[in-house]
């Protein structure tokens, strides 16, 4: 299927996610606690897709989208958050987030996302008005 980086700063999060992906089939081909790790393993390991949270310490989410975003414009990039407010959602899909997933994950949403986003199909930031 798919090589997928998971970039979370929660290990019971990387680890959920990584077995859900797994029985999907998909390859996980790293995992990132943060932003400039995930930076780190982007560029090494030019996964297909990237999970990547929000929340984090060293840098969040959105900037490492937007760092990522540099090295490759072509980085596919599925935000799975439990930060789901709209203006959250907004610039996510505004730094390059192909699809949002509000945590807690459903394997069942995680598996139609993914196959959306592979397909080319992506959401489009909500409408302020």
């Amino acid at each position: 299927m798919a090589t997928i980086m998971i970039v979370d700063d929660a290990a019971f999060m990387r680890a959920i996610l990584s077995h859900m992906l797994r029985e999907l089939g998909h390859e996980v081909v790293a995992e990132a606690s943060g932003g400039e790790e995930a930076l780190q393993l982007y560029s090494q390991k030019k996964p297909d897709l990237v999970t990547m949270d929000i929340t984090m310490p060293d840098m969040d989410g959105i900037t490492a989208m937007h760092k990522i975003r540099l090295l490759d414009p072509g980085a596919k990039f599925i935000v799975c958050s439990a930060m789901s407010h709209q203006q959250v959602v907004i610039d996510a899909i505004a730094a390059g987030a192909k699809d949002f997933i509000a945590k807690p994950l459903q394997k069942e949403r995680v598996q139609s996302t993914i196959q959306r986003v592979l397909s080319g199909v992506s959401v489009k930031a909500p409408k302020l008005f």
